[in-house]
């Protein structure tokens, strides 16, 4: 692949995955709905382990808390003709329960070309605790 179609690549899995941060900030639920696939699964863990959550209980969870912050760098990207995935280390603050909570991920993120448009259809979430500074 050329530097030139690596770019393009990274510039257009870079702008959906803005789109859902900016989302997310602003707790726009139209937008994330037409964002998040009606097949959406996240996969995560947490320290009770690992776990599931489909896109109607992932909505809900969003709603009840407050995004801060989020911060993220694409690491790597591959767009196929209605496919692609994105690599993206994250670093957010949300307040839940009162309190402020940090954390630091890895994401692997699939979007599908759906209805004439990139939808997200996965989500899998790994802790990443390297302290590692995130550009913008």
């Amino acid at each position: 692949m050329t530097d030139s179609v690596a770019s393009k690549t990274c510039e257009l899995v870079e702008s959906v995955e803005r789109q859902w941060r900016d989302a997310l900030c602003a707790k726009d639920m139209d937008l994330l709905r037409s964002l998040i696939h009606p097949s959406f699964v996240l996969i995560g863990t947490r320290s009770s382990g690992p776990f599931t959550m489909n896109r109607d209980e992932w909505l809900e969870a969003i709603q009840r808390r407050e995004v801060i912050s989020i911060e993220m760098e694409i690491r790597d990207a591959l767009v196929l003709d209605r496919l692609m995935v994105g690599t993206v280390h994250a670093k957010w603050c949300v307040r839940y329960l009162g309190r402020e909570v940090e954390d630091h991920v890895l994401l692997t993120d699939v979007w599908v070309f759906d209805e004439g448009r990139w939808r997200a259809v996965r989500r899998h979430s790994s802790p990443d605790p390297r302290s590692h500074k995130i550009k913008g």
